[in-house]
């Protein structure tokens, strides 16, 4: 009561504001099973195929381990409020990777692939570190857009020039030496994008003219999006490589969705995408085989000349079942020279069934979801949308492979993240993740660089 009798109202008192925790613990933990996982499987294989242990169990477990540990590390003292879950699934869907690649070696001693993925992996894994410990602020990025459109485009077309490898020329094979150069170029085109959309997202959402009630975006700016369309189809084309193309261009027509919000770019994009699908389909013999496997897989048993590929892949599948044959007693080794790459799924289809893929395509889906999460939460334009065409190229790629495996759409030669053979692929992926984490570092910060706050308009602990 005031000294003039008037009562006044006092108000309620703060909510005290708790500041989001690290989680680094929680990944540390999380770093551990998936260390442990990798290697009861790899200690499965090898009681499964002789009966014991193999002698090499403990030095993978501590090599991954050791791996595991420095990039947790580099987290832990650069990005310490990423995101905890980006990380322990990396490292468990690349151990998991080794030890099917492992499995796959005990059928073909001819060709063993398992120590060289080692390899190819401890490279990624540096890099990651690599990007997390000098890659401060991902805004810097911006800075060379041009150069990443520029370098993009030449490693995409130079495989142009070297000899096709089992039909498609997306290889540069030097000295015994070989890289798959697209790899590398769809993350730069992730940045591309990225920049060029968050220019530009505004003249694209409502600049033009109306044409049959669709307002178009004026020439200048509609151009960029016709030559990636243009150039898409050049490199299905060219190179025969119907995975690439559908990978960075099914990635630019998701970023110019979430950048202009409006839902008739995405009916544009699979138009295009699919007259060009349609025109190549039919005029590429190798792109027209793959299709006509893929409407007929059982032609080749119906004429007696046993089971191709895809036959035998889709029959690894049905022989998993539920529960699968476990680690080491299946028969995927039938399908042939892509066992290894294309096929690494049919193998965990098969050996650890249905259970196991589901588990799999969990982690994947998983890993996307964290991806979107860290761009809902940025506040520019441009980490929100590398972070979703990041987050876009793993959910594309899961897609294309696993429905190309499963039947479900025609084969492409693309390799499934961190599970398949391919030093380009698995060194491309953990950049990927090291952007995330650096990305969703950034979307739990204030903008003055301390962590944000629960119960605040600052952001949404993820």
């Amino acid at each position: 009561m005031s000294k003039a009798g008037i009562s006044l109202a006092t108000a309620d008192p703060p909510t005290p504001t708790v500041p989001l925790p690290r989680r680094r613990g929680v990944e540390l933990t999380l770093l551990v099973l998936a260390v442990l996982l990798s290697v009861y499987g790899y200690c499965a294989v090898g009681h499964a195929r002789n009966g014991s242990v193999p002698p090499g169990a403990a030095g993978y477990g501590a090599g991954l381990g050791v791996l595991a540990l420095v990039a947790h590390l580099a987290v832990r003292f650069r990005a310490p409020w990423a995101d905890p879950l980006l990380l322990p699934i990396a490292v468990l869907l690349n151990g998991l990777g080794l030890v099917l690649i492992y499995r796959l070696d005990l059928e073909t001693p001819g060709d063993e692939a398992a120590p060289t993925q080692l390899v190819w992996s401890t490279l990624g894994v540096s890099l990651f570190i690599a990007v997390v410990l000098l890659l401060r602020d991902h805004r810097v990025l911006r800075r060379f857009t041009r150069v990443y459109a520029a370098s993009a485009l030449v490693l995409l077309t130079v495989p142009i020039f070297f000899p096709p490898v089992n039909g498609a020329r997306i290889w540069i094979r030097v000295a015994g030496f070989s890289i798959q150069p697209g790899e590398f170029a769809k993350v730069l085109l992730a940045v591309f994008f990225a920049a060029y959309l968050a220019e530009n997202r505004g003249a694209l959402a409502y600049a033009g003219r109306r044409f049959w009630g669709v307002r178009l975006p004026t020439g200048r700016v509609l151009g960029p999006i016709v030559a990636v369309w243009l150039v898409s189809v050049g490199v299905l084309v060219l190179e025969r490589d119907l995975g690439t193309s559908l990978l960075f261009f099914g990635l630019f027509v998701v970023v110019l969705y979430v950048a202009t919000g409006r839902t008739g770019w995405l009916a544009v994009g699979l138009l295009l995408a699919s007259l060009g699908a349609v025109a190549v389909g039919r005029l590429e013999p190798h792109v027209h085989s793959r299709i006509e496997t893929w409407l007929r897989p059982f032609e080749s048993i119906e004429a007696g000349e046993g089971p191709n590929q895809l036959a035998q892949s889709l029959f690894a599948f049905a022989e998993g079942g539920l529960l699968g044959t476990g680690l080491g007693l299946g028969h995927s080794v039938l399908i042939g020279f892509a066992v290894k790459s294309d096929f690494i799924l049919a193998t965990a289809g098969e050996e650890l069934g249905l259970a196991g893929l589901s588990a799999i395509f969990l982690l994947y889906g998983l890993l996307v979801e964290r991806g979107y999460r860290a761009g809902l939460a940025l506040r520019d334009p441009f980490g929100r949308l590398l972070a979703v065409g990041l987050a876009a190229i793993v959910a594309l790629q899961v897609f294309v492979i696993a429905g190309g495996v499963t039947g479900l759409i025609p084969l492409t030669g693309m390799a499934m993240p961190f599970l398949a053979q391919g030093g380009s692929s698995v060194v491309t992926n953990w950049a990927i993740v090291a952007l995330l984490v650096r990305l969703s570092d950034s979307a739990r910060r204030r903008g003055d660089g301390r962590p944000r706050w629960d119960g605040t308009s600052e952001g949404v602990a993820s």
